[in-house]
């Protein structure tokens, strides 16, 4: 019995340890955040999905977002390519860099150490993925006059990643390495009412520090969306969880 009891105890222990020195893609899950003077940048983590933005609130400046599949080996973190601002922009060969992959590394408990921004930072843990909007979601529904048009997935695609606070859209292509745009902030969704804070607007900076309200259901696992755009025109969607 005693040796039952020691071996029992030995095993536990073993497995705390192992535990602790084998991190996993749940605890990065979430969204993080790390700050120089007036530049933020946010890394969400979800469903197996990464998207890292940086800008400045203070001075309504969007700077930059790339974002992509992500997996974890050990102490290794590796992201495959979607979309990136910096390279798009730069007119780099999407082919060099569309759907490759870079791996960093990270240590994750309390605060995320890892050099995903080019140098090793510490950062600060935002949030977890709680909730029922956390997830990558796309529009799969959008309605025209009185029909519901159905927006099968393709390498073009808007995308909503979601943590338990914070939200960022990004109008890509995953082929070519387009971008068309993005937006983001923290939102809140309470007895039907999902309301959006912007941070930051790739297209219009003016936009950011507004705070957009909008009709929304859960309803069958699809997300009904309703109200008025940034734009101002009535709109009406339907968005979907990924799935390739």
């Amino acid at each position: 019995m005693k040796h039952r009891i020691a071996l029992f105890f030995v095993t536990l222990v073993t497995g705390i340890f192992v535990g602790r020195a084998q991190p996993s893609e749940n605890i990065l899950a979430g969204a993080w955040h790390h700050q120089e003077g007036d530049k933020k940048q946010t890394a969400v983590f979800v469903d197996g999905y990464l998207s890292h933005c940086t800008f400045d609130v203070k001075n309504k400046q969007f700077i930059s977002t790339r974002g992509g599949t992500y997996t974890t080996d050990g102490d290794q973190l590796t992201v495959t390519w979607q979309y990136d601002t910096e390279k798009a922009a730069s007119g780099v060969d999407a082919g060099a860099w569309v759907n490759q992959s870079t791996t960093f590394n990270y240590a994750a408990d309390n605060t995320l150490t890892t050099n995903l921004s080019g140098a090793q930072a510490t950062w600060q843990r935002i949030d977890s993925d709680e909730g029922a909007m956390a997830g990558v979601w796309r529009i799969t529904g959008r309605k025209q006059g009185e029909d519901m048009g159905q927006m099968p997935l393709r390498d073009r695609r808007t995308l909503k990643i979601m943590s338990g606070t914070r939200f960022q859209w990004v109008a890509i292509n995953v082929k070519t390495g387009e971008f068309s745009g993005t937006g983001g902030g923290t939102y809140t969704f309470q007895n039907g009412k999902y309301t959006e804070h912007i941070e930051f607007f790739s297209r219009d900076n003016n936009r950011v520090g507004a705070s957009l309200s909008f009709d929304g259901k859960i309803e069958n696992g699809q997300w009904h969306h309703s109200g008025r755009s940034s734009t101002g025109n009535p709109i009406y969607e339907i968005w979907s969880k990924l799935e390739e």
